[in-house]
């Protein structure tokens, strides 16, 4: 599934599914070492941190997009009036008093996929895409998103709604719009703990061009006030640990790392708000948000303790006892911010990401640093760094702005984490084996099948398999015009019959005990038309020009994009979304900071041990899609040549499945991709059939056969 641009790459912040996030923020990387030499693992180029925050990159600067409003509107509009109505009515309330309201995607830890009860957005505009900014003000109401979302929004907004196809020329920027359709001097609010304070803060200086003010909302959400009892209920499942023998450290390894990058750092603590790397650093998983296994929480680590800000009725005994041992204390989730003060008020230097850690958080602990009877020397609080005394005080508090040091850690997988990756995605290959045979001969029986019944029964496949828990997001079973949206959902009462006739594109990822993964495969059930063949060719074609790659130690992922690209480009088409993201193990099926994407602000390098995807596609609007996905692992490459004296890397499969090869045109591919689809059909039958009898096991055969270029 494809995360190149994530719910945070919208207006204010950009996070890894083509949808395809991770889901967060992308940022220059500069971190010390310690805490990778002692779990194992080896960036060779990574120095301090700059004296400078990390500049957050977003995409938020290229979004140009026409509005919308011109589309046969469906759904319940008059619904959405009421919305909308019901919002601008709390404009004018004391305490409020405001001429525009923000709605962005994100929850309190910037998450791009996230609780319903967090489901603002959708819930106010009736767009259910991941990614996407809305903005209301006293008589407009415009929604941003991107190009993996444009179909699917145009069939979800209503005529009150304004479409703002991000990537597209023509239209502003949401901030550029603000300034445009309000008079100089309106007030313009958004929930802080919604917003990273990176994008709080840019947001703040780009509507400040049109003399406008940010206000921060702190007491209520406004979206929440007219929600009511309507609104689902929070979370409440247990936590539960994630074992030893897969994630590979323990948690007292993990924060002992941490620490040591707390002192490097002149940091005496630091505040996680970002749940995937709460979750990897205690080796505990949740059940807060369907899809992603992580639990509501924050996290404090100080030199001598921890706390846990977390509802704990979703603590079990055996989880209690797992974080006493590690010396984790438990407060409640709504806490955060008094802790935050105190923090402040016993003068802790604290660690903060800017670009992952919400407007309020921040605001909190810079207001609380002036609070206190500090001398003047420290009342420059934005310092990048702090020099401690023998007592680990400065003589105040001051932040330190730096990129969480858990966020690259995580995106290295050890070797347990590696292993647990290799061995479910060979189960995962082995349901879908018995999926695809299973789907062939009920579409050669010409049994009625809708997009929702087949991706049902893919879920039932899987969950036959040992140690599967969820699916790793909402399965895109798209049939005809449907896989052209990138991000399709089919739903009961609006989705289409697989047409046997027409191009189908499946993107379905499972949640294992032991890894995560995610895989597309696009195929013809009858006989596909020339363009088709050519298309699916062209992406064939990138898929392995990107797979065989080898690049220099330190390439960030922007740098492969085009390999993925050129056969495409050749013959002027392209395809709107990233290659790759970064993909958790048994975690979060778009992770950062690593991506594949034409967006090349991400200097993030790929390095070994990380986790990405190899997704091109191509979609015709209203036609067909296709998109070909595997997961690859970054390896160290041994080259007969190390010019300038580093390594080079590339990368090597985890994912086992067919690709469908009646709809290659042997005549576009050279004999190198030729030999390689063969060798890759050949692992597959080597590596999935002893998992496979009887049906499944003859489909895997037939479609594993050598072709031959004549």
């Amino acid at each position: 599934m494809d995360s190149s641009i994530s719910a945070s790459t919208t207006m204010l912040t950009c996070s890894t599914k083509l949808h395809h996030y991770p889901p967060r923020s992308f940022r220059f990387l500069s971190l010390s070492l310690p805490i990778f030499r002692k779990l194992g693992i080896y960036p060779k180029f990574l120095s301090k941190s700059p004296n400078r925050p990390f500049l957050t990159v977003r995409s938020s600067n290229s979004i140009t997009a026409k509005p919308s409003s011109e589309f046969q509107k469906k759904g319940c509009g008059q619904e959405q009036d009421n919305k909308l109505r019901a919002l601008r009515e709390i404009f004018t309330r004391p305490g409020v008093n405001i001429d525009a309201y923000i709605i962005p995607s994100q929850d309190a830890h910037q998450s791009e996929f996230i609780a319903e009860c967090y489901m603002r957005r959708p819930y106010i505009s009736g767009f259910t895409g991941s990614a996407g900014t809305a903005v209301v003000t006293k008589d407009k109401a415009a929604l941003w998103t991107d190009g993996r979302y444009f179909l699917q929004a145009e069939k979800q907004l209503n005529s009150s709604w304004d479409l703002m196809r991000a990537g597209n020329m023509g239209v502003p920027t949401p901030s550029q719009w603000l300034n445009t359709v309000l008079a100089p001097g309106c007030r313009i609010g958004i929930d802080p703990f919604l917003f990273s304070s990176d994008a709080a803060k840019e947001f703040k200086e780009d509507i400040s061009k049109g003399n406008h003010e940010l206000v921060l909302l702190y007491d209520f959400n406004l979206v929440d006030e007219i929600w009511k009892e309507s609104r689902p209920k929070l979370p409440k499942e247990p936590i539960r640990l994630h074992d030893l023998k897969y994630a590979g450290v323990d948690v007292s390894s993990k924060l002992s790392c941490l620490r040591s990058e707390l002192r490097n750092a002149g940091a005496s603590a630091i505040v996680i708000s970002m749940l995937d790397e709460i979750a990897w650093l205690l080796n505990l998983r949740g059940n807060d948000v369907r899809h992603s296994p992580v639990m509501y929480a924050y996290l404090v680590v100080e030199i001598d303790g921890a706390k846990l800000y977390v509802d704990d009725t979703k603590v079990t005994p055996e989880v209690l006892e797992h974080l006493t041992n590690a010396g984790i204390e438990l407060r409640a989730y709504e806490t955060i911010l008094s802790e935050i003060e105190s923090l402040a008020a016993k003068g802790a230097n604290l660690w903060l990401d800017t670009s992952s850690v919400n407007a309020a958080i921040v605001n909190a602990y810079e207001s609380a640093c002036y609070k206190y009877p500090w001398n003047s020397a420290t009342k420059s609080r934005k310092k990048r760094t702090a020099n401690l005394d023998s007592n680990s005080q400065s003589g105040g508090p001051c932040a330190v702005y730096r990129s969480s040091p858990v966020c690259l850690s995580k995106a290295f997988k050890n070797d347990a984490e590696l292993e647990g990756m290799r061995n479910c995605h060979l189960r995962d290959a082995a349901a879908l084996a018995q999926f695809w045979a299973w789907l062939e001969d009920e579409i050669q029986r010409n049994v009625v099948l809708t997009e929702v019944e087949v991706a049902d029964k893919l879920l039932e496949f899987r969950s036959n398999q040992d140690g599967f828990l969820d699916t790793s997001f909402d399965t895109i079973s798209g049939s005809g015009a449907n896989g052209a949206i990138i991000h399709y959902k089919p739903e009961l009462d609006s989705c289409s019959t697989v047409d046997g006739k027409k191009l189908f594109l499946l993107d379905s990822g499972g949640q294992y005990i032991d890894g995560t993964t995610d895989i597309t495969r696009t195929v013809h059930f009858g006989e596909p038309s020339a363009r088709e063949i050519e298309c699916f060719t062209r992406v064939l074609q990138g898929h392995i020009a990107l797979d065989q790659a080898v690049f220099p130690e330190n390439t960030p992922g922007f740098v492969l994009d085009a390999f993925a690209r050129s056969s495409l480009w050749k013959v002027g088409l392209d395809y709107r979304h990233g290659t790759g993201h970064g993909v958790g193990a048994a975690l979060n099926v778009h992770e950062g900071p690593q991506s594949i994407s034409f967006r090349f602000g991400n200097m993030t390098p790929l390095l070994r041990g990380m986790i990405v995807s190899n997704e091109p596609g191509y979609y015709e609007d209203h036609h067909f899609g296709i998109r070909i996905e595997n997961l690859l692992y970054v390896k160290e490459v041994d080259t007969p040549n190390r010019f300038g004296g580093i390594g080079y890397l590339g990368f090597e499969k985890l994912t086992f499945v067919p690709i469908q090869t009646k709809l290659v045109d042997l005549s576009l591919l050279s004999v190198v991709e030729v030999e390689w689809l063969n060798s890759y059909h050949l692992q597959v039958w080597e590596k999935v059939s002893p998992l496979l009898d009887g049906s499944a096991r003859q489909w895997l055969w037939n479609n594993t056969q050598p072709i031959t270029k004549l």
